[in-house]
């Protein structure tokens, strides 16, 4: 799966009360290594919690598995 799709798929696993989310996490994990990215990148807007306090437990919950994000 394209690294655009799995992004998108996080978004609507956001959405949805973190449905499957740590499988989507883990898909973005694979997709990151096969395509040589460091760090994801999201869109802080698309976020259901777009404030700092919610962009920062976003990133701790990632950086716990493993996935290092940031918000543009």
């Amino acid at each position: 799966m394209a690294l655009k799709a799995i992004i998108d798929s996080i978004y609507h696993a956001l959405e949805n009360d973190n449905q499957d989310l740590d499988i989507k996490i883990s898909e973005l994990k694979s997709a990151m290594k096969e395509n040589g990215v460091k760090e994801a990148e999201f869109e802080a807007a698309k976020l259901a919690q777009n404030n700092r306090q919610g962009r920062k437990l976003m990133q701790a919950y990632f950086r716990q598995r493993g996935v290092a994000i940031k918000f543009i």
